[in-house]
């Protein structure tokens, strides 16, 4: 049974081991998997970076460049998930530790279907970090440390005294604050802001969440002050 989840997703195996990589190439195929061959370690890291894959299974062995140097290549610019294959018993232990930045290895000779099996988990496991990923970047984000504001993972040019406030309002969503409250707590030692200056603040910081989003995230309350609804 052919299963959606993996439909469209790219797969690139660098093997020169042609009956090899043919086999496991029909048996992802059948799990719906889109494959490209590669047979040599050459232009293997060209090929990788460039062709948008979602995994690579790369053997060790390779002819002109070996598939640990590709690997280490790969890892300086990309996240690509890769399954390394080797048929030397004595680099078993330094895969495990996963030491060039591997996502899984397989030793041969090895079923092609505990290969697909692998693919699958490992595309599973990224995909589901990629997920939490997103999920933690959406809507506003407040990082005190760096003193940057992104919503979903767009930054938001803040001046200081826009970031202070914002930082306040964010910390406890859904609290109404009051002008001189806010005056107060985001700027307790800066005597040029008066109480009217957080108005012109906060229409700044609507005007610069605007160019991000069409959610108007900071609520005004007639008489009183302001409030955050996240």
């Amino acid at each position: 049974m052919v299963m959606s989840d993996y439909t469209s997703k790219k797969i690139l195996i660098v093997e020169d081991e042609l009956v090899l990589a043919k086999v496991v190439e029909e048996y992802l195929t059948q799990a719906a998997l889109e494959v490209a061959l590669l047979s040599s370690g050459l232009d293997a890291v060209t090929t990788i970076l460039n062709g948008a894959f979602d995994l690579v299974i790369l053997d060790l062995m390779l002819p002109e460049v070996d598939g640990l140097t590709v690997c280490q290549e790969v890892r300086k610019t990309s996240k690509v998930p890769i399954i390394m294959v080797t048929a030397k018993v004595e680099e078993i232990d330094r895969l495990v530790g996963l030491e060039m930045g591997a996502d899984d290895y397989l030793c041969k000779p090895f079923s092609p279907r505990e290969l697909v099996a692998r693919v699958k988990a490992v595309l599973r496991r990224t995909s589901n970090q990629s997920e939490k990923s997103n999920e933690s970047n959406k809507g506003l984000i407040v990082d005190a440390e760096r003193w940057i504001a992104t919503f979903d993972g767009v930054n938001i040019d803040l001046t200081r005294r826009e970031f202070m406030l914002l930082e306040i309002l964010h910390a406890k969503p859904g609290r109404v604050y009051s002008r001189s409250q806010l005056l107060e707590l985001a700027y307790p030692d800066d005597s040029e802001v008066i109480d009217r200056s957080i108005d012109s603040h906060i229409k700044n910081i609507r005007i610069k969440m605007k160019r991000v989003s069409d959610w108007d995230t900071i609520r005004s309350v007639y008489g009183i002050g302001y409030s955050y609804d996240g």
